[in-house]
């Protein structure tokens, strides 16, 4: 049976192994899946509901927070609007995807006047490519290039590749942001994959820059291949340099975790870069390997300097609710308090039930559950033999029916040469079967979401796991998997032949929750975890569905008090936490009338004032000051 492991290429950073409601799987009216409905890479951490599919909201509340302005976008749709940056009285908004993925870029706002803020720019990223988290602008001063820099991310919708297309990141010369300059459009790692064959630069999460001294840096997610912290020399912007491109689970075995087994999708989110003691200091959100903290002073030589772990079983899960279950990693975004002394991370969570799932050998295993199909209840389970059935193609042999005889049948289905419609819709034609499990296929071979539709429950699970089902784990080649394609024999199971016979699977859900905050000690080597937040909507099962996203999205800290912070928590509004005794306390929240949507937070000062500039995924531009304690 399949063991934690470290994600393949191409394999989905889903934002957790459990998609139970419809609206909660990633899937994209826009084509941003595979061909067949497979979700295969990192862009599906920002596929699904908080982004338009969840709907409802809370009611409107305020506590010390002040609204100073806000300004709407001009929207053609909703969730258009992604990450912010502030720099020099000026607000920076990404502008995400909309329907025909011809409009990503950034907005800029005038924020000179914080109570009056008004848009006077749009810069443009490529048509088919779309901006989301990191924006940011810093003002750079090296020997080459005197100016403030914009910088922001570019994913690419789906399959749409072609000369207009832009992966890896930009930088924009916004000394004058009225009258914007480009100084790099579509930098990043050109190394062959399949998804850059034309010369496109591997598709990016996010990016961070900074300037120490005579030389600037830029740190890029790569969405594409397993060494995706790419390290690119910038210290002339217009000519940025690949210098350096890190596979952090390789390199620092150290951060990732043997138990839980489900803690499997390691990989890089986010990332800051701060001066600490003269040393340039990465903190790295690295989804279920935690929270990475390396020294990057040589950019080319990183040094391992601490990281985080999960707490087994959920600290806030057993605080909130009473219920012991494991960990689902999720480390989304982190910064360090102003001192130092703390890290706090901001976990993603948009699936509030988690999917369970075993061999009748007492063998765990991950697996997501398909979207517009039958879903698995809380507190229900689901339970059969599996029976291979090959591809489930037309065309393909004919999927026998369920045996009539001994327990409840799952159909084993391997992807490829067709879409997982197709696949389950086959099944149920066949008869007898109570669910359907696809096991991925050569080419591919890791964990994966999909978009299917069909009156079947429908799993999928990776390659390797599949193999297990059948006893087969021991002939599975990683190398030789990702060495593969899209072909028949590709897909099916070496010697399997259909009809046979292999594990019983049991699948079960229960509540856990949404995503929440952790604060941690900023110690060398296992940073000690010290508490937990998150909303009381966000652990209250009566609020899983219909009240809109209920997790953290991201946290800024403030620049001039030591204790504060501030969250952006999607239809949980914005959020004003203090450090009282090493615990992480509100003092402050704001949801406006209709519900918020808020995806990004970063804090600013003017004429002596602390300001917080958030980003309402349907709205536009807020500014908040905090005026409690």
């Amino acid at each position: 049976m399949s063991s934690p492991r470290r994600r393949p290429v191409l394999l989905a950073a889903l934002s957790a192994l459990i998609l139970l409601t419809p609206a909660a799987v990633a899937h994209e009216a826009d084509g941003s899946t595979s061909t067949d409905g497979g979700i295969d890479h990192a862009e599906a951490t920002h596929g699904h509901d908080q982004h338009g599919g969840e709907h409802g909201h809370l009611p409107a509340g305020n506590a010390n927070v002040k609204v100073v302005g806000r300004a709407a976008i001009n929207q053609d749709t909703e969730g258009r609007v992604a990450d912010v940056g502030v720099h020099n009285g000026y607000a920076y908004l990404a502008a995400f995807r909309d329907p025909t993925c011809q409009k990503g870029g950034m907005y800029v706002f005038d924020i000179k006047d914080p109570a009056k803020p008004k848009q006077i720019n749009f810069i443009r990223t490529g048509q088919d490519s779309y901006v989301g988290e990191g924006s940011q602008v810093i003002h750079i001063d090296t020997p080459k290039f005197n100016g403030d820099v914009l910088a922001f991310n570019n994913e690419i919708c789906g399959d749409h590749i072609n000369s207009t297309t832009v992966g890896g990141a930009t930088l924009v010369d916004v000394t004058n942001p009225k009258v914007h300059k480009y100084l790099a459009q579509g930098f990043g790692d050109f190394d062959p994959v399949s998804r850059n064959a034309a010369g496109l630069a591997h598709e990016v999460h996010s990016v961070f820059i900074w300037d120490a001294g005579d030389k600037a840096y830029a740190v890029l997610v790569d969405d594409e291949e397993n060494a995706d912290v790419d390290i690119f020399d910038i210290t002339d912007p217009r000519t940025p340099v690949k210098i350096a491109e890190y596979d952090l689970a390789a390199m620092f075995p150290q951060i990732t975790q043997a138990t839980p087994a489900n803690l499997t999708e390691v990989f890089n989110h986010d990332m800051i870069v701060k001066e600490i003691g003269g040393r340039q200091v990465m903190l790295i959100s690295y989804w279920d390997a935690g929270y990475v903290k390396l020294d990057v002073t040589n950019p080319v030589s990183p040094v391992y300097l601490g990281d985080t772990d999960f707490a087994n079983p959920d600290p806030e899960l057993l605080e909130s609710t009473g219920i012991a279950a494991a960990p689902e990693g999720n480390g989304h975004q982190s910064e360090f308090t102003k001192n130092n002394d703390y890290v706090i991370g901001a976990d993603e969570d948009f699936g509030p039930y988690v999917l369970s799932a075993s061999t009748d050998d007492g063998t765990s295993f991950a697996a997501n559950q398909g979207d517009l199909t039958p879903q698995l209840p809380a507190g229900q389970t689901l339970s059969g033999t599996t029976v291979y059935v090959g591809r489930a193609c037309i065309g393909d042999s004919a999927v026998p029916a369920a045996p009539a005889v001994g327990t409840k049948q799952i159909a084993a289905v391997t992807r490829g040469g067709c879409t997982f419609t197709e696949k389950v819709a086959n099944v149920a034609a066949a008869g007898g079967y109570e669910a359907t499990v696809i096991i991925n296929r050569e080419g591919e071979c890791g964990a994966f979401g999909m978009t299917v539709e069909g009156t079947l429950p429908a799993f999928s699970v990776d390659r390797k796991t599949g193999f297990g089902f059948f006893d087969k784990e021991a002939e599975y080649n990683e190398a030789q998997c990702l060495a593969g394609g899209d072909t028949l024999p590709g897909s099916l199971i070496p010697g399997l032949a259909v009809g046979a016979v292999g594990d019983v699977l049991t699948f079960s859900s229960s509540f856990d929750g949404w995503g929440y905050v952790h604060l941690f000690r900023n110690n060398a080597g296992k940073m000690a975890e010290l508490d937990t937040y998150a909303i009381p909507e966000g652990h209250d099962p009566a609020k899983a569905s219909g009240h809109g996203d209920l997790s953290v999205h991201e946290v800024a800290t403030s620049p001039t008090r030591n204790d504060l912070a501030y969250f952006a928590y999607y239809a949980g509004g914005f959020r004003v936490t203090k450090i009282v005794n090493e615990k992480l306390v509100e003092v402050g929240h704001f949801i406006d009338e209709g519900g918020n949507n808020f995806w990004g937070v970063q804090v600013f000062s003017h004429n002596g004032k602390e300001y917080v500039a958030a980003s309402d995924r349907d709205y536009g531009l807020y500014i908040f000051e905090y005026t409690g304690p």
